[in-house]
């Protein structure tokens, strides 16, 4: 048996032992797939080679696992065997043997355990922050206690720097995306690393509707001296859902001065929103300009081993153990935000709790059934070409034809990412309702457009507008 992480090994154009052959595979894959990806799908995989190196028998922990990688990753692993033997080799995946537990020794890391371990440590450890009504800051809402993934990694990393930085670059830092998904947990944390840090520097959380309220009581009460002590001071201004300014004339103008003075002072600001500075509607173009002038970050829908680290974290904070075959089947299922995870697995918690249960696939389906019932009734493939097509004013009927042009081929592709996000269908399901194109096609559409979403700001903002749309 060969398991683990070995040496670096290259590729090689004779063929290998059969002893080296899974871990040269191994080392070539961590080079090439993303470190938590990796983490949560290859590393804990084990092997066994035949003694000719003809065939390759991989042990997968759960069925959910086992489906995934023959899916995402089989053909991947069975061209590197290849390509590293110089001959065809047959890949197996089976499932492994239940262990039963152990009383006497120490049970293997679990899932739970290997997730908590990735969690950011940030040394020293964080020191709880002032909170109350001085800066409204939630404590408990720290980098610490964020599960990181592709999906938040840049906004994480941009929040990270501000709360240690302030007042140089990305000012103002604008965080935008979709409700639920860890913009306000970012911007407290922001708040929190700082006055951990520097104890004295006057910091506010606020929502946008409560800075409007302030504005009209500074008008009835003839109270603005006071109004622009408490805003033009602060070190750094952390405000939620600015959207909310929209059609409020007096209120953007007050907040454009206290911009321009916590600007003038080299103070910090973070701002939300649903959608990206130039996405907002009824907003001052001076505003807008101001918003769009530092760093914007979109922070998208987690991704599905992000969802399952959220759940199994989420579950070891409220002293439970998240089974990780039921992590990944709630994880594939509830699919929008953060919130609705965390919803689905206090439901599942609940449920256990008073009925007396472990917590199982089955115990989990019947907590959920009315959630995924809605689930499965939602976003078709037939829907998203209709909608991908629409927006790139193209026609349906080029989804599924042969015609190869870039004005087709790329709203084609987008199509195809967006099916493999939003629905629960398999890369060969998706590629017949493309007009019968292998999953190949599909998948090298969904790496292509998930690697540039990264990269291309206006493909990012299209796909968020995609994806709000068809959510409804």
């Amino acid at each position: 048996m060969i398991e683990g992480l070995p040496p670096s090994t290259s590729l090689s154009s004779g063929s290998a032992d059969p002893l080296s052959l899974w871990s040269a595979c191994m080392d070539r894959l961590s080079q090439d797939i993303p470190e938590q990806q990796f983490n949560t799908w290859i590393r804990p995989l084990s092997a066994t080679v035949a003694p000719d190196a003809s065939k390759v028998v991989v042990s997968v922990a759960n069925r959910f696992k086992l489906d995934w990688i023959r899916t995402q990753y089989a053909a991947r692993i069975t061209a590197l065997l290849e390509a590293i033997q110089g001959r065809p080799v047959t890949l197996e995946l089976v499932l492994a043997p239940r262990e039963g537990p152990s009383r006497t020794s120490p049970a293997p890391r679990t899932a739970q355990e290997l997730v908590l371990a990735e969690l950011p440590d940030l040394a020293p450890p964080e020191v709880i922050a002032p909170s109350g009504p001085k800066t409204r800051l939630n404590p408990a809402l720290a980098f610490s206690t964020l599960v990181e993934g592709s999906a938040n990694r840049m906004a994480r990393a941009a929040a990270m720097h501000v709360a240690g930085s302030l007042g140089q670059l990305y000012n103002p830092l604008f965080i935008y995306g979709g409700v639920g998904l860890g913009k306000t947990h970012l911007v407290h944390a922001i708040g929190n690393h700082l006055l951990a840090d520097r104890p004295q520097a006057k910091v506010l959380y606020i929502h946008a509707e409560q800075f409007v309220s302030d504005v009209v009581k500074a008008y009835q009460r003839k109270t603005f001296d006071e109004f622009k002590e408490r805003y033009h001071s602060l070190d750094l201004l952390l405000i939620d859902d600015v959207q909310f300014f929209a059609n409020k004339e007096r209120t953007q103008e007050e907040f454009f001065n206290a911009f321009e003075a916590l600007l003038a002072k080299k103070s910090h600001i973070v701002l939300t929103s649903d959608t990206y500075p130039k996405g907002l509607a009824d907003i001052h173009e001076r505003l807008v300009s101001r918003f769009d002038s530092g760093l914007t970050v979109a922070i998208e829908p987690p991704e599905l081993e992000m969802r399952v680290a959220i759940l199994i974290n989420k579950a070891a904070v409220e002293n439970a153990v998240m089974p990780e075959e039921v992590a990944f089947f709630v994880a594939k299922n509830v699919r929008s935000n953060v919130r609705e995870l965390e919803g689905a697995l206090r439901k599942i918690l609940a449920y256990s709790r008073f009925n007396q249960k472990e917590i199982s696939i089955a115990l989990a389906r019947e907590a959920l059934k009315d959630l995924l019932s809605i689930q499965n009734r939602q976003i078709s493939v037939e829907n998203i070409q209709k909608t991908v097509a629409d927006f790139y004013k193209i026609k349906v009927a080029d989804m599924y034809s042969k015609k190869r042009p870039a004005s087709i081929a790329r709203p084609r592709q987008i199509a195809m990412f967006i099916a493999k996000e939003l629905t629960q269908k398999s890369l060969p399901e998706i590629g017949e309702l493309f007009g019968g194109r292998d999953h190949t096609t599909v998948l090298h559409a969904v790496r292509k457009i998930g690697a540039e979403r990264q990269q291309n700001t206006e493909l990012n903002q299209q796909l968020h507008v995609l994806e709000q749309t068809l959510k409804g």
